[in-house]
């Protein structure tokens, strides 16, 4: 299957006018926006299964997120290379490793084997977010990249709605009736295969989905014309930390993204607790796509909203918003507290695209420069959970530990007033 074979059309500005491609980017969007949220329903699978505290379950989310930090920039030198097309190919079928490699973890029904997947899994996604991000900037003018890319998110919100509710469904709802910490010897490691092979179920059905899409990008891979990038080393990548503007936003991706995924860790063990809804498993994690379903309406909102009004105040006004969620959350119970915390995924809605295309800003031919360093800043992912998670049980109380994500979008505040300010 190949788009249109017409030639997209460059602009003085350096903007390519290429519509059909925009669905494809928003199509890349969606694919690893669920696959990254599908994180929240394996975590209390995982940390059941075997019997971990709130530190170790989070381990999960340093294994996919660390990934950005090590493929980051390795991953705009490939994009750099080969071009944005071959390097989503090449990114979807490290994806489809990633999904494959979920059959000898669930074979030997060990932790630190479905660790190896994921951070697989989420070098692919990196190589893809890396294409995507500064691709959809490129295909229109450049005042309205934020608008765009809040657009493009919607969909990666469409992604992280749809994927973890029947995610829930299917892993969280294997052997139900059993528990973990019932078992011993034998017993529990027969358990643990057996439920394990839900999840092996789920990323095998993914990977036959990433082998079709990786496909159809392969035979469009020259369907791009005229694309531009300073060829310059990897390292020097980094340079671009020293412009405020981008070394701030560089800043504010890292606890974003650290904050956002923190909380959607938390969503099914915080709504367990009796004081808040005390639900079973299985229907804590079916509220999980509420967090996620509120980035899907705050971003296409977010992408009308962002053509009238300055972003960066817009984005001062979503991080006090995410606060003031988090105190009324940690000082309420039962369906307040609830929708409190579920709630803050509407907030985050327009963040990160807002966030990226502010520090990205004037970077022209070293766009993919600046997001391979920006993909990279997405290690928040990896350090900010667990660290929660360490809150969490130091103090035995998940409210205390919504501490670390509040001061995390203190920081993102600041950088919206700091560029309202400048523009101002």
């Amino acid at each position: 299957m190949a788009l249109a074979a017409t030639t997209p059309a460059s602009h003085g500005d350096g903007h390519i006018d290429a519509p059909e491609l925009r669905v494809f980017v928003m199509a890349l969007f969606f694919i690893f926006g669920g696959i990254t949220s599908l994180n929240d329903v394996i975590i209390p699978k995982l940390k059941e299964l075997f019997t971990l505290n709130y530190t170790q379950a989070m381990l999960v989310q340093t294994a996919f997120f660390a990934a950005y930090a090590i493929i980051g920039i390795p991953g705009a030198a490939l994009v750099k290379r080969v071009g944005y097309m071959r390097g989503a190919a090449i990114g979807l079928a490290i994806m489809m490793a990633g999904c494959l490699l979920f059959i000898p973890a669930s074979g030997n029904a060990t932790f630190a084997l479905f660790l190896l997947a994921l951070f697989v899994l989420a070098s692919g996604v990196t190589v893809v977010q890396v294409v995507a991000n500064p691709l959809i900037s490129l295909l229109g003018p450049a005042k309205t990249a934020p608008s765009r890319l809040t657009f493009a998110q919607a969909f990666n919100s469409l992604g992280t709605t749809i994927f973890p509710y029947v995610g829930a469904i299917v892993m969280l709802g294997t052997l139900a009736h059993e528990h973990a910490a019932d078992l011993s010897g034998a017993a529990l490691d027969a358990y643990r295969v057996a439920a394990t092979q839900a999840v092996v179920h789920s990323y095998l059905a993914l990977a036959a989905a990433l082998a079709v899409v990786a496909a159809v990008v392969w035979a469009n891979r020259n369907r791009l014309k005229g694309e531009h990038h300073e060829q310059s080393a990897v390292l020097k990548s980094f340079d671009l930390l020293g412009r405020p503007r981008f070394g701030l936003g560089a800043l504010c991706i890292f606890v974003y993204v650290g904050a956002e995924v923190a909380i959607g860790s938390l969503i099914v063990n915080y709504m367990r607790q009796p004081h808040v809804l005390g639900l079973s498993e299985v229907s804590a994690g079916a509220l999980i796509p509420l967090y996620w379903g509120g980035a899907l309406i705050g971003r296409f909102a977010g992408s009308l909203v962002l053509r009238l009004v300055d972003p960066a105040k817009v984005l001062a006004f979503n991080a006090l918003g995410a606060i003031t969620l988090i105190v009324l959350t940690t000082q309420s119970g039962g369906h307040v507290a609830a929708a409190s915390l579920l709630a803050i995924g509407l907030m985050n809605s327009i963040m990160f695209p807002t966030i990226f295309t502010l520090a990205s800003d004037g970077l022209g031919e070293r766009a993919a420069d600046g997001s391979g360093v920006l993909c990279v800043a997405i290690v928040g992912g990896a350090v900010i959970p667990p660290l929660t998670g360490t809150v969490a049980d130091l103090t035995g109380s998940l409210q205390f530990a919504l501490a670390v994500p509040a001061l995390c979008y203190a920081v993102i505040a600041g950088y919206g007033w700091f560029l309202r300010a400048r523009r101002g």
